[in-house]
């Protein structure tokens, strides 16, 4: 390994964001001028083209028999997303939460999660497996679709025009040959760009003497959601507040049933689990996913202190990877540790949660 390496997978994690972003605007703006409705544009396209990068990555991880990178890939960046990118947009201004988020997308995100952990039980995600998970996708995108083309609402079809609002220049610009080839460009730019990461990524690991599947769960992870964290983020800094928790959410729900869904479908032996992703990894996944439901209970948003709190666990969790892939004790000392203080704030998020939800129904029926 040497620098050149380093520069390659730079350039890569570059491709993929440009791709994703050149994808989605290209392909939002030929959908309206062929007199698709923003509604509709808004959550497929946007909401496919947001989630590009971990498609190819983990697609081509999964091809080039990097199945660690998939899987790794697909559990770390949605880790990542509620511990990392809602911890740090919270920690900002606080988020405040829809309830139709809290009745029906977070409850349905922690089913998919339960549902796909018993998937892998039997260490691998078969192809038909694969199939069932990516069929799930197109039904709740169809339930999506919907609910949202019934809902006449301003607010709601205002929020999907600025999804795909388009920019203003010159007539070349705009034109539908333009657009077309920024779709070209933009999966060129996804396919190069995968290819570069997860080959790059994989010759950082073997060099350093860490697993492939801990740098899918950091670094690739990290790289492959900075959309969404660039997303989430600015809307917090700007005041939109609840378009940070609906986009990390409906995000990954489609990690698990798109991303993964798709990368074993593809492979001819399906997508391999490595035994750590069962033991710690994606009950990690798993956990945060879980006291997002508590937390957004406690007074429909998630407070400051608590995305800070958030965003400690993220930075605890990394470290103990690290500390785990050298030759040390602490990492036992430190899961020790975890066993302790992880449980007891479990248990004061969910106490603050079910009194807010108490609270919520004392108020519906005065």
């Amino acid at each position: 390994m040497d620098f050149l390496t380093f520069v390659w997978l730079v350039v890569g994690l570059v491709c993929l964001v440009f791709g994703a972003e050149w994808l989605v605007r290209g392909a939002s703006s030929v959908a309206t001028k062929l007199g698709v409705a923003p509604i509709v544009v808004g959550l497929t396209v946007v909401a496919f083209g947001t989630s590009a990068p971990e498609m190819a990555v983990s697609v081509s991880g999964a091809l080039s028999g990097s199945a660690d990178i998939a899987i790794g890939n697909v559990v770390g960046s949605n880790t990542a997303n509620i511990l990392l990118i809602l911890g740090l947009s919270a920690a900002i201004s606080g988020l405040s939460i829809e309830q139709r988020l809290l009745k029906f997308d977070i409850p349905v995100l922690i089913l998919i999660s339960l549902a796909t952990y018993g998937l892998i039980l039997n260490d691998v995600v078969s192809r038909v497996e694969g199939a069932v998970l990516f069929l799930g996708v197109i039904a709740y995108t169809g339930w999506l679709l919907r609910g949202a083309l019934k809902d006449e609402s301003v607010a709601v079809e205002a929020e999907y025009k600025e999804a795909i609002e388009v920019v203003e220049g010159p007539t070349f610009f705009m034109s539908l040959t333009f657009q077309i080839g920024l779709i070209v460009v933009g999966l060129a730019l996804l396919v190069l760009g995968s290819q570069l990461l997860v080959n790059s990524a994989t010759e950082i690991a073997s060099a350093l003497g860490v697993s492939d599947l801990v740098i899918g769960l950091t670094v690739v992870a990290v790289g492959t959601s900075l959309p969404e964290l660039a997303t989430s983020v600015l809307a917090a800094i700007r005041g939109q507040r609840d378009m940070a928790v609906g986009n990390v959410v409906g995000s990954n729900i489609f990690n698990l049933l798109a991303v993964l869904g798709a990368s074993a479908a593809v492979s001819s032996k399906g997508v391999a689990v490595n035994s750590e992703v069962i033991r710690l990894d994606f009950p990690v996944m798993l956990a945060a996913t879980i006291v997002l439901l508590p937390i957004c209970w406690d007074g429909f948003m998630i407070k400051k202190w608590e995305g800070s709190l958030l965003v400690l666990f993220y930075v605890a969790y990394v470290a103990y990877l690290i500390m785990e892939a050298g030759d040390s004790t602490a990492p036992e000392l430190y899961r020790t540790a975890m066993l302790i203080i992880v449980p007891l704030v479990l248990v004061i998020y969910g106490a603050a949660g079910f009194q807010g939800w108490r609270k919520h129904r004392a108020a519906q029926r005065t």
